[in-house]
């Protein structure tokens, strides 16, 4: 009697188990050909990160090894790394520390130019694509002065300007007005526009760093990181001017991204990023954060919503948007 009922048992277990396995099987079945893509990094993995949105795609840049690699996204939380790099050390003035490049599409000359920092100087490279390869016609730094964090911003009225890091008693962003060429600037319109003096930037060193500008109803707004890029309170704020080289405000309410703020979602050295329009007309912010608590490198990147209030305050808001590599098998 004792062996018929285990028997029994036996056999109902091992229908069961062979049921559930034929689901779980199938399930991933299923889940197989909703995508031919495997994740192969759970995180976006670069630093000083800068997002160009061109025909439909989004593309990002940061700082990870020597050159430039580019990643391309049809939704922000999906990318695929390109197939080379997008600026090699070849193609380029200078060996080492290759920082936080930006890229725009400039209309008017129907090309890609990115600026970077190589050997603590600014260059500047072309391209016919946002995926490179970009190379520089003449293999020099744009200014023989040291500088980094270099951001282009172009005014209504067609005029360029280029707002970068100088090392003038630490880390401090200056603006210039670019020529028509977009690899040289008119040296005697330099202006110092943001100085880390405020308490919330002087937790680690004397840094401001990181620049981005954008420009809403006749405002120009300053976006930028300060403290020490290793200390967890790297944090971003911004300042308003009514003209492109200020002088600038530093907002009151200022910083607006930082360890302790609730968009931060327990992420710590937060800063260093770029604001950028999307397919539907608006911002996100685009920035990097430590590893974890414990670690800062590798840094790794992140997304939030940047809204304009009603009385031209920015935020940044929202939940974070982890983004995630994926691999074509």
């Amino acid at each position: 009697m004792n062996k018929l009922f285990y028997s029994l048992l036996f056999y109902c277990l091992s229908v069961s188990l062979s049921n559930e396995r034929e689901t779980d099987n199938s399930l991933l079945f299923e889940r197989a050909n909703e995508s031919s893509m495997l994740i192969i990094e759970d995180r976006l993995p670069i630093a000083d990160p800068y997002v160009l949105f061109y025909k439909d795609k989004y593309y990002a840049y940061g700082t990870r090894t020597n050159g430039f690699e580019v990643y391309i996204s049809d939704d922000l939380e999906h990318w695929r790394r390109g197939d080379r790099l997008a600026l090699s050390p070849q193609d380029s003035w200078g060996t080492k520390w290759y920082w936080a490049p930006e890229v725009y599409y400039i209309e008017t000359e129907k090309k890609f130019y990115m600026f970077y920092t190589v050997d603590e100087h600014i260059c500047v490279a072309t391209s016919d694509s946002p995926e490179g390869p970009f190379v520089q016609d003449e293999k020099k730094p744009l200014r023989e002065e040291k500088g980094i964090d270099a951001s282009l911003f172009m005014d209504d009225d067609g005029k360029a300007y280029l707002y970068f890091v100088r090392f003038t008693g630490g880390n401090v962003i200056w603006g210039v007005e670019m020529n028509s060429d977009l690899k040289s600037v008119k040296e005697e319109t330099l202006r110092e526009c943001i100085k880390a003096d405020a308490s919330w930037e002087l937790q680690q060193a004397k840094v401001a760093e990181g620049p981005s500008l954008l420009k809403r109803n006749g405002v120009y707004y300053l976006i930028y990181s300060a403290n020490h890029f290793r200390s967890q309170d790297y944090a971003v704020g911004y300042a308003t001017a009514t003209s492109p080289l200020g002088p600038w405000r530093k907002y009151d309410g200022n910083p607006i991204l930082c360890r302790d703020k609730d968009m931060a979602a327990g992420l710590v050295g937060t800063g260093h990023g770029a604001p950028f329009l999307c397919r539907d007309g608006s911002y996100k912010y685009i920035y990097h954060a430590h590893s974890s608590v414990n670690r800062v490198e590798p840094r790794t990147s992140y997304l939030n919503d940047l809204i304009f209030g009603d009385d031209g305050v920015i935020s940044i808001v929202g939940n974070v948007i982890k983004p995630v590599v994926e691999s074509s098998e």
